[in-house]
């Protein structure tokens, strides 16, 4: 995971929305209209990132059809250290 972390935001341009995402879900499960509101990035944007973060294990997608919610997964939370280590170097 700890590699996977440093490709999605520090490896590739996207990085940076890609954590702002995860602050983001880390305040409370939102969803992909939501979160483009808040972080002021086009929902197509937002549902790439969230794609990204998905195949990566980063975040998983609640039960509902409309309005999916995401959420942190379990796994990020086990190295949420390691993000945190990331993003200090990185910014």
């Amino acid at each position: 995971m700890k590699k996977a972390l440093w490709y999605l935001i520090a490896g590739t341009r996207g990085g940076k929305n890609r954590a702002r995402i995860i602050r983001a879900l880390d305040d409370r499960p939102r969803n992909a209209n939501q979160l483009a509101d808040e972080l002021d990035v086009k929902y197509n944007t937002v549902r790439y990132h969230l794609d990204m973060l998905s195949d990566h294990d980063v975040v998983e997608e609640g039960d509902q059809e409309y309005g999916k919610l995401y959420f942190l997964t379990d796994q990020f939370e086990h190295h949420r250290d390691d993000f945190e280590s990331i993003i200090d170097k990185v910014e």
